[in-house]
């Protein structure tokens, strides 16, 4: 094997991504790209259970699954849709999104897709103004956070995974 090559193949970057939300119908809910995004997470509680007359042993049990909440930040455009989904899911508690955060290739191959995350029954719960300071000249950054019901992980070749 040469030195510094990966037996596992190449390391992603975290830096190229996007993120696509659907609430109804086809169209994007979302058309502006994010800065950041995080909160991609599964977690599985453990049920521990004791053997009677048996000390030394622990019987640990799989339990429901948790999810996460998605952070996603961007800079605030005269794009107005985060907003807009907030205000929909407000009048219709039912109302659910789609949602895929896509890794993609660095260059000089961007746009090979190298995993996509796959994300239903989302819910804005959090959207957060940017602060405001006169005497500072930043970029106004907006803050979703999103709940969802299920975290799936499509490799490109579309199989699919947990």
């Amino acid at each position: 094997m040469a030195e510094g090559t990966n037996p596992w193949g190449e390391l992603f970057t975290a830096f190229n991504f996007s993120v696509e939300i659907t609430v109804a119908g086809p169209a994007p809910a979302c058309d502006a790209a994010f800065a950041e995004c995080d909160g991609l997470e599964l977690n599985q509680e453990v049920k521990t259970i004791r053997e009677g007359g048996n000390n030394g042993v622990q019987v640990r049990l799989a339990g429901p699954t948790t999810y996460g909440t998605l952070t996603l930040k961007r800079g605030m455009t005269a794009s107005f849709d985060l907003w807009d989904w907030f205000e929909q899911a407000q009048t219709d508690p039912s109302l659910r999104a789609h949602a895929e955060v896509v890794m993609f290739a660095p260059a000089p191959y961007p746009h090979i897709e190298r995993v996509r995350f796959v994300l239903q029954g989302c819910r804005p719960l959090k959207l957060k103004a940017p602060p405001l300071n006169a005497k500072d000249g930043m970029v106004a950054v907006e803050e979703l956070q999103v709940a969802y019901e299920s975290l799936k992980l499509r490799r490109p070749s579309g199989g699919s995974g947990a």
